[in-house]
């Protein structure tokens, strides 16, 4: 392989946050499942996260029981995936729950090639800073720490400058998700990263609200009275899960851009903007995200490479007016829509 996993998130690259692939009476799909991965591969992605949020935490409950098999089944097609690619995608594994549940799932997904672990601290909520941090180092014993500030919104903390200052003492910590939904929130995280030295560290941007203009921004502060320059540098996003091929050429883009040392041209904060229009449709920011998964899960379904946009929770659907914002916003921008390229490819991937 020509680079090393570290490398590859170092450089910045599109990682997809997976969804579950289920049929038309809610059972798992391995089929469209493997077919998924396939896409994400072949539309340029240079990793994949599996288990997180828009995996839906639910395949950890055990009358689901599908987060041993989902894993298994992910190593088994990134196995196949990386014989046939330049470079091996970057394992992602979303690791959740208190610290016992955490450190067993962190030795589950590394015991299954994953490279880090996606560390959710929502069930952590009551925990002291000395607490979450412990609780870190305990998970990032077992496995490389990717830290995840998840917006409160959809069942994240809000985790402030100290903590990320301390975690970055950590020297498991190889990358963070910066998903807040939020500047000020974003910019603690990246500021405590310069201020304890940790150029290493791999910055994603989890912002679907905000995912071109992240990528773009010049994050510069001060350590030890001299200027020092951040950006982060790709992203993993549940946004990504779909319009994949469309996700790798923007961060290209935003990558070209950026080692042109140029001005921001004006059309970048145009596509900007488009992106979060197609984000809130696909989010369903209209009903406080509670469609988001379902959104993600439409879009596939109606590029046929999935069976149904269910999820397991019979209650979580698309809400009303969902799919109506999903036609206007695809008709709207027809340049980040791929579903050419998915009707392409699709039968084989589907094989």
């Amino acid at each position: 392989m020509a680079r090393n996993w570290k490398q590859i998130l170092q450089r910045g690259v599109v990682i997809p946050a997976s969804p579950l692939a289920l049929d038309e009476n809610r059972r798992f799909d391995p089929r469209g499942q493997r077919a998924l991965w396939h896409y994400y591969s072949d539309a340029g992605a240079g990793g994949v996260a599996v288990g997180v949020h828009t995996t839906q935490f639910a395949i950890r409950d055990p009358k689901v029981g599908l987060f041993r098999p989902l894993l298994e089944l992910a190593r088994e097609v990134f196995d196949q995936l990386d014989a046939t690619r330049t470079e091996p995608l970057v394992r992602v594994a979303g690791v959740c729950g208190r610290t016992e549940q955490a450190v067993a799932e962190a030795a589950l997904a590394r015991d299954l090639g994953f490279h880090a672990g996606l560390l959710s601290l929502a069930a952590m909520r009551d925990a002291s800073l000395t607490q979450l941090v412990d609780h870190c180092r305990k998970v990032g014993e077992v496995i490389p720490l990717f830290g995840f500030y998840l917006q409160p919104a959809v069942g994240g903390v809000v985790l402030p400058y100290l903590f990320w200052r301390q975690l970055a003492e950590l020297e498991t910590l190889v990358a963070i998700k910066i998903a807040p939904f939020n500047r000020y929130q974003t910019l603690d995280v990246v500021r405590a990263m310069v201020d304890a030295g940790r150029d290493d560290v791999a910055l994603y941007t989890g912002n679907d609200d905000n995912i071109v203009v992240d990528l773009l921004t010049t994050y510069r502060f001060r350590r030890n009275g001299s200027p020092v320059v951040r950006r982060i540098v790709g992203g993993l996003l549940g946004h990504w899960a779909v319009w994949t091929k469309k996700a790798v050429e923007i961060l290209a883009r935003c990558h070209q851009v950026v080692a042109s040392g140029g001005g921001i041209p004006p059309e970048m904060l145009t596509l900007a903007v488009e992106v979060t229009d197609m984000n809130a449709a696909l989010f369903d920011v209209a009903h406080h995200f509670r469609g988001c998964i379902a959104g993600v899960q439409e879009v596939l379904r109606r590029q046929r490479l999935l069976r149904s946009n269910y999820c397991l929770d019979p209650e979580e659907t698309l809400s009303p007016g969902q799919a109506e914002e999903l036609d206007r916003v695809t008709a709207a921008y027809p340049h980040l829509v791929d579903d050419d390229f998915v009707a392409a490819h699709r039968d084989r991937w589907l094989s």
